[in-house]
């Protein structure tokens, strides 16, 4: 038995229970799945024999998303259980139209794995890229169940590679096929005896490319874009670090922004606001005057969720968040529309922030210095904007294809 996997995540959810009263994300975590086996077992019967897709949050969601509705379209019967792990993925995604049911993965144990999977029998399962519970994958292969992994990377300072990562490792062996998104992580697999890799690369490229296809125009966005006359940037998935930098460079570069936080909290707004030397405009206050003839603004904030992916199609230039924390957002969702990027330096865990700088459409900064020199060079030269965007356009469609790869082997089991 993983002793020391079950002490650790013994001593996780019990932090998590002690933070509930003063951590609001930790008070979703535990109120969320209160009332979970109520709900499944009331779905049981229409459960039965489902496919079921589990994902860490909205990110894997995005990438197991274009498999799961390829599958679905060659298997339209299939029943299927969608599962999350964090809140916010199952508050953004609860109500998604192809699932039988969504619902929170239970705590990771042998009891609630046995338990949910006699209650559904899953006919086949889609774990998505950093999803390792030991009980839940040890359970399947003891029920001979098939679970696949798709999108996943793996890195060499990852547990699986070291010798304290016996239980990790036998985690990988209850896959019965690993799609990995590169050559680097089926050489590392295969270090420790993990043949059964398939590189199919990574589905979020199909993804993006299929939102691109299905977008339809925002107005406010539209006219600032005219307005711009070739300087508008669209700022996305900010934290105050970010904003920090866009108010720094706004002035000096002289360009227009549209700027979308990954919070929209009250306080966050707020603190956003007072970063400026001419405070933003929410989008509500600019639409109702983009009438007005002569009106401009140099920045609006958007302060609305579910926009951001088709913002990007209006940019000149993108500058993605995150860079200076935990890492960048999604660079794929501006990149697909020939939007070059521009993202902070903590990036390393990031193949595409790797693959679009070589390319030469996307560009790491450290400071306010470096991105008004990216800024300056991409906004002031028609030359050197147009390689840039076509370098991120070609990356992009360069790396389709993946969903097809994973649904012709994956789809021979259901």
């Amino acid at each position: 038995m993983p002793l020391l996997y079950d002490i650790g995540l013994g001593l996780y959810h019990a932090g998590i229970r002690v933070a509930a009263p003063f951590v609001p994300k930790a008070k979703a975590w535990v109120e969320g799945r209160r009332g979970m086996w109520q709900r499944i077992e009331a779905k049981r019967a229409a459960l039965q024999g489902c496919l079921w897709m589990h994902c860490a949050s909205v990110g894997e969601f995005e990438q197991g998303r274009p498999v799961l509705e390829a599958l679905k379209e060659l298997r339209p019967e299939l029943p299927v259980l969608i599962t999350f792990y964090s809140p916010s993925g199952y508050e953004a995604r609860k109500d998604f139209p192809l699932a039988t049911h969504v619902e929170y993965l239970p705590a990771d144990s042998a009891r609630n794995a046995e338990r949910l999977i006699t209650l559904v029998q899953p006919k086949a399962v889609l774990w998505v890229k950093y999803e390792f519970w030991y009980h839940w994958l040890t359970a399947f292969k003891r029920n001979a169940i098939p679970v696949f992994l798709i999108s996943a990377i793996f890195r060499k300072e990852q547990p699986f590679f070291k010798w304290y990562g016996a239980t990790h490792r036998v985690m990988l062996r209850c896959f019965e096929r690993l799609f990995v998104q590169d050559d680097d992580s089926r050489d590392l697999l295969a270090g420790i005896n993990v043949t059964n890799v398939t590189v199919s690369g990574d589905t979020r490229f199909d993804r993006v490319v299929a939102m691109a296809g299905t977008a339809g125009p925002i107005e406010f966005a539209d006219r600032m874009e005219r307005r711009a006359h070739g300087r508008l940037v669209v700022c996305g998935s900010t934290w105050p670090e970010d904003e920090r930098l866009i108010a720094s460079v706004v002035d000096e570069v002289h360009f227009q922004a549209i700027i979308v936080p990954h919070e929209v909290t009250e306080q966050h707004i707020r603190n956003l606001m007072k970063s400026f030397d001419q405070p933003p405009m929410t989008v509500a206050d600019y639409e109702a005057r983009m009438d007005e003839e002569g009106f401009n603004w140099p920045t609006v904030l958007v302060d609305r969720y579910g926009v951001l992916a088709t913002l990007y199609r209006y940019a000149d230039v993108a500058y993605i968040g995150g860079g200076f924390g935990d890492g960048i957002h999604s660079l794929l969702e501006a990149a697909v529309w020939g939007t070059p990027v521009i993202f902070g330096p903590h990036h390393h865990k990031f193949a595409e922030a790797r693959g679009l700088i070589e390319a030469g459409g996307g560009f790491d900064v450290k400071n306010a210095k470096e991105m008004e020199e990216v800024l300056q060079r991409l906004l002031s030269d028609p030359d050197a904007l147009s390689e840039a965007s076509h370098a991120a356009s070609k990356y992009v469609k360069d790396r389709v294809g993946a969903t097809r790869r994973i649904t012709n082997a994956f789809g021979r089991r259901l």
